[in-house]
């Protein structure tokens, strides 16, 4: 998978969830690390969706992990607080907004 694929997919996954009630913003950056390397983010402002293929200066946290973990917690093959305590993904930042977008994306 490249990173515009785990881009669509999550689009894809996130447009079918019910963020409408998600009250102002939500903004976290992806980071990939190991042999595909890169950076996206996801943000929901006011109830609307944005993933985009840049860094988020302005961001309430990064999560910095491999496309192939963050593709498990994606399939729901790996639950995204055991990735943290493992080590598997690294957060920083505001960690409620990003188990809030992994709620959504199940």
């Amino acid at each position: 998978m490249t990173v515009d694929q785990l881009i669509g997919k999550i689009y894809n996954k996130l447009s079918k969830a019910d963020i409408a009630g998600t009250q102002g913003k939500v903004a976290v950056q992806f980071n990939l690390t190991g042999k595909v390397t890169g950076v996206f983010y996801i943000e929901i402002l006011n109830g609307v969706l944005s993933v985009m293929p840049y860094e988020y200066i302005d961001r309430d946290a990064s999560v910095s992990g491999t496309l192939t973990n963050l593709e498990k917690i994606l399939n729901g093959k790996l639950i995204p607080q055991v990735a943290i305590a493992e080590g598997k993904i690294k957060v920083e930042g505001n960690v409620d907004k990003v188990m809030l977008l992994a709620e959504l994306m199940k």
